[in-house]
């Protein structure tokens, strides 16, 4: 058979006469007329060329062949009320899988609140935490693997025009120092004492590190003169380095809140310097947003900016008709089984 040979509401009708018992009261149970219950019946047998009903006795009995299409056409009406109720929970958010993704320090330090807040809201939503560097993450959200990413970096230049970019918030980079440290007890440090200092870092191609050299140019510091005592990969590792006594390091405030409260960290200002960056929420330009989605940037996101005004995220929502534009996955020309150690 190359076609499907019956409609769902041929199988419903099946199965009120087999409910029912006869085609006057399977008509009546569906209100139409018993000569289009018959009409359909007769279609149907006429399609699947076998009798379905043995037509001798006062009692619509099934034949062998309507037993067996009335054990299968109740798994298939009950698959179908199924997926009814699948997508009516996900669009009523009683169900479905948020993807979300993230560079490191946001992934670490800012995504968990959100979605513990998400979470609360939403309890029978999935969610998924994705924390890859910013050219990966970009990468899912092109792809229709990632719903939705929060990054600390700049997009790759070719999907420039594949995604939305939405500035965020302003993240603040700051010095941290050992509590024990000569300069720890300062408010602000002067700009030549960073010359003194022993700094541990992410490589020399993590965002974080190339963000904090631009910085601290466009301030006269001269970034080849500072002292790299190490280079590790990730934030708590640089933080636990600088607790533990072994240098200086620039992280993001988001992710020292408890260690400043313990006093097991310090962070003198320095003198006439601000290190800040921006932070972007990537959407796709084209793809289906599911309501899971909306509810994610609708409801959380605007609680933890310092950028209000930039989330009208409705003028960022496709239209029905661009539904699809994208039907194959662009593919990194790149490895993405390689985890940069970007921020």
């Amino acid at each position: 058979m190359s076609e499907i040979p019956f409609t769902i509401d041929q199988l419903r009708i099946l199965l009120a006469i087999a409910t029912e018992g006869s085609f006057k009261r399977a008509a009546d149970s569906l209100y139409v007329s018993q000569p289009a219950v018959s009409l359909q019946v007769q279609n149907l047998e006429k399609q699947l060329n076998v009798p379905l009903f043995d037509r001798g006795g006062r009692k619509a009995q099934l034949t062998e062949a309507g037993k067996l299409l009335l054990l299968y056409g109740e798994k298939i009406i009950g698959l179908c009320q199924e997926t009814c109720s699948a997508i009516e929970d996900l669009q009523s958010l009683r169900g479905g899988t948020l993807i979300v993704g993230a560079s490191q320090t946001t992934g670490t330090y800012l995504l968990p609140r959100m979605i513990g807040l998400f979470r609360e809201k939403y309890p029978k939503v999935g969610v998924q935490l994705q924390v890859h560097s910013t050219r990966r993450t970009s990468w899912g959200v092109a792809n229709g693997q990632v719903d939705l990413a929060i990054i600390g970096g700049e997009v790759p230049p070719e999907l420039q025009e594949t995604l939305t970019i939405i500035p965020y918030a302003e993240d603040e980079l700051a010095l941290i120092l050992p509590p024990k440290h000569s300069l720890a007890q300062e408010t602000t440090i002067p700009k030549e004492a960073l010359y003194e200092l022993n700094f541990i870092t992410l490589d020399s191609q993590s965002t974080i590190r190339k963000v904090i050299d631009q910085v601290l140019s466009r301030y006269d510091i001269d970034t080849k003169r500072l002292k790299i005592e190490m280079e590790l990969n990730s934030i708590e590792a640089i933080k636990n380095a600088v607790q533990s006594g072994l240098g200086a390091a620039f992280v993001s405030v988001t992710a020292i809140a408890k260690e400043l409260e313990m006093h097991i960290l310090a962070s003198p200002g320095i003198e006439g310097v601000q290190i800040k960056r921006m932070l972007s929420v990537i959407i796709s330009t084209h793809r289906y947003r599911s309501k899971a989605a909306e509810a994610f940037m609708e409801e959380i996101l605007p609680l933890f900016t310092n950028q209000p005004e930039n989330l009208k995220f409705d003028q960022f929502y496709p239209e029905p008709r661009d539904f699809g534009t994208i039907t194959s996955d662009l593919g990194d020309p790149e490895d993405l089984g390689e985890i940069e150690s970007s921020i």
